[in-house]
């Protein structure tokens, strides 16, 4: 843990050094949100290092990428950058290009490597693969049914992620970020209610842990004891029969011998979406945990932070969704120009009252949450092209320009 962790001073503006030695120049971190911006072959884009040059401007210490995917075959969507086997120069080129806007001003860029699993779109995947064949409960046809994953394909995929860590320390990024959260992969993995197997990768606790931790030691072996390597781990599935707190709690146990340099606590997958807030949990998790903890959700105010973090129950804040409304934000709220962030979500629904994002049709809530989805998603696409947030757009507005964007950028893809 940070060594200054049991003072009181601590506050967001503070620096904290990671166990592997490298220090982050405050404690704020733009958490990982899916960009979208990669071209037809799932390369980086010059939109990509516009992007992340904007966010490292912003002032926050820590960057995180968006899904980075391992297999091109099971994205997150269409828009991901892959890593999945040589990179040609134009890739590499574009990576590093990322990675020197994504660091400029002495910021961290760590890139978030993830396989979508069982998660991926139906206009990608028709049949997607997971531990075991079980679904995805959403309505809609969004998602096909998966198939269970072999034994070699299992371990295909940890070589997978350490040859995509690799690469991202070759191109210039400081640190790797597994993703075992929001119903993915490895947290698919994690979850009995997903995971039914009877082999050793299934049944126990111990067995559904055996992919994360296998991942997680095959990335330190390929990029070292001096590059950062972090883990994004679900406090809960919140779905009866899922992966529960107690189990968290246990993997975080395993994760200590690691020898991680942070772990960020987050929860939901796309059945159970969660917009708050983790740090209840986190502040559980920090009895157990050895390596410096994040949490993400719902921090909004400048007080809140610097509460949770001089309490050391957590080391870093994760800010989402602020940064895609105002990409200045962190600097702002470090200089005091800002108390809170401004409330510009309270108004993104598709329709009034049955119609809203509560209403008791699973249809007409699935359709909210992906307008709000897409109303962010349009704010990066604008600030990846040089251009300020647009707050007057419509939830509606943004449904309709997201389902087109993804439909088209489906059917570009170089298979």
């Amino acid at each position: 843990m940070d060594e200054d962790k049991d003072q009181q001073e601590i506050s967001i503006r503070s620096q904290l050094t990671l166990p592997c030695g490298a220090s982050v120049k405050n404690r704020l971190c733009k958490a990982a949100m899916t960009e979208g911006l990669a071209d037809s072959a799932n390369r980086a884009t010059g939109r990509h290092g516009r992007l992340y040059r904007r966010w490292a401007e912003g002032g926050a210490g820590l960057l995180l990428t968006g899904n980075v995917q391992v297999d091109r075959r099971y994205l997150e969507r269409a828009g991901n950058i892959v890593i999945d086997g040589p990179q040609d120069a134009s890739q590499v080129g574009a990576l590093e290009a990322m990675a020197e806007a994504g660091t400029s001003g002495d910021t961290q860029l760590w890139m978030q490597i993830s396989h979508a699993g069982r998660q991926t779109p139906a206009l990608i995947a028709s049949e997607p693969v997971g531990p075991s064949d079980i679904g995805v409960a959403l309505p809609g046809g969004r998602f096909g049914k998966p198939r269970a994953l072999t034994g070699d394909e299992i371990r295909n995929v940890i070589a997978r992620f350490a040859f995509a860590a690799g690469i991202a320390k070759q191109t210039g990024f400081t640190g790797v970020q597994v993703h075992s959260a929001h119903g993915y992969l490895l947290s698919e993995f994690l979850s009995p209610r997903v995971n039914q197997r009877d082999d050793e990768w299934g049944g126990s606790l111990e067995n559904r842990a055996r992919l994360l931790l296998e991942c997680v030691r095959a990335v330190r072996k390929e990029v070292g004891a001096d590059f950062a390597v972090a883990v994004k781990l679900n406090s809960a599935d919140f779905q009866k029969g899922g992966f529960s707190f107690e189990d968290c709690l246990r993997v975080i146990e395993m994760l200590n011998q690691e020898g991680l340099d942070l772990l960020e606590i987050s929860g939901g997958n796309y059945e159970q979406p969660r917009e708050a807030y983790f740090f209840d949990y986190a502040v559980k998790a920090s009895q157990v945990a050895t390596m410096p903890l994040m949490v993400t959700g719902g921090f909004r105010s400048a007080a809140g932070m610097n509460d949770a973090l001089a309490g050391g129950d957590v080391d870093m804040i994760g800010l989402g969704r602020p940064l895609c409304t105002d990409p200045d934000f962190p600097a702002k709220i470090m200089r005091g120009d800002l108390d809170v962030a401004p409330d510009v979500e309270s108004a993104l629904r598709v329709g009034p009252g049955i119609l809203g994002p509560h209403s008791p049709i699973a249809m007409i809530k699935a359709i909210n949450g992906f307008a709000r989805i897409g109303w962010f998603y349009e704010q990066i696409y604008r600030l990846a092209d040089g251009l300020p947030p647009d707050l007057s757009m419509t939830a509606l507005r943004a449904l309709i320009a997201y389902e087109k964007t993804e439909k088209r950028k489906a059917r570009e893809l170089e298979r």
